[in-house]
């Protein structure tokens, strides 16, 4: 069995597994996000601190690494807070993003490799596809759309070019992980989630959609209110 044959056979074996992981650990996402307030803080403090434990372990803790990985933790966790309490739209805000971005990441996986095709960014991530990217884009818009319609929203062009964006941050998010992590020779960023490997490797696309997405909020509403500026047009 070749290498590329039996990288397939471990992915086949293995997507059992993730699936198994990604329903929990959803499942856990909506539920805090639901909850709201101080669980909600509390939960994505946890996760943004395991995030930078993992980028001081694959960066082997130099200093201006370091300092990079503080940035992008806190980051995380102020833009998933700062959109989680918005008074009106906060938890509708939470279910859209979570749905574009674990449909971009399903839709591409899936796409990428029954369509395969030319890669994406092959010295970056060897896998990925231009085919899973455009497959991934139109279903993170898709799926977007469909969350809008559910929460009775009066769906605009402007919702488009904003989720247009979120989906776009979320793949540079996911190829950035992968960038630091080849640049240290790191395979995955831990071995917390099984068949995922670690927080970073299922946050990475979260923590860019979640910035780009309070930074436009916010530029239309402000920092109380970034969910409406978002959804509301």
């Amino acid at each position: 069995m070749d290498r590329s044959a039996a990288k397939d056979a471990r992915a086949a074996k293995e997507l059992p597994l993730r699936i198994l992981s990604s329903l929990v650990l959803g499942a856990l996402a909506l539920a805090v996000s639901w909850i709201g307030g101080a669980v909600f803080a509390l939960f994505w403090l946890v996760v943004a601190i395991g995030v930078l434990m993992e980028w001081v372990r694959i960066t082997s803790s130099q200093p201006l690494w370091i300092a990079g990985g503080v940035l992008y933790a806190a980051v995380f966790f102020g833009s998933m807070v700062f959109l989680r309490n918005d008074p009106h739209f906060g938890f509708v805000v939470m279910v859209w993003l979570f749905a574009i971005i674990w449909t971009v990441d399903i839709a591409a996986y899936f796409v990428g490799r029954t369509i395969g095709g030319p890669k994406l960014w092959p010295a970056v991530s060897p896998n990925k596809t231009w085919s899973g990217a455009i497959g991934g884009t139109i279903g993170g818009l898709v799926a977007g759309t469909a969350v809008i319609l559910l929460a009775a929203l009066a769906l605009r062009p402007a919702h488009g070019a904003v989720m247009l964006a979120i989906v776009v941050a979320a793949q540079l998010g996911d190829l950035m992980e992968s960038a630091v992590k080849r640049r240290f020779g790191v395979k995955d960023s831990g071995q917390l989630i099984p068949g995922h490997g670690g927080l970073m490797d299922r946050c990475d696309s979260l923590v860019a959609a979640s910035a780009v997405a309070l930074l436009i909020g916010a530029i239309r509403a402000g920092t109380t209110s970034p969910a409406a500026g978002l959804l509301a047009w």
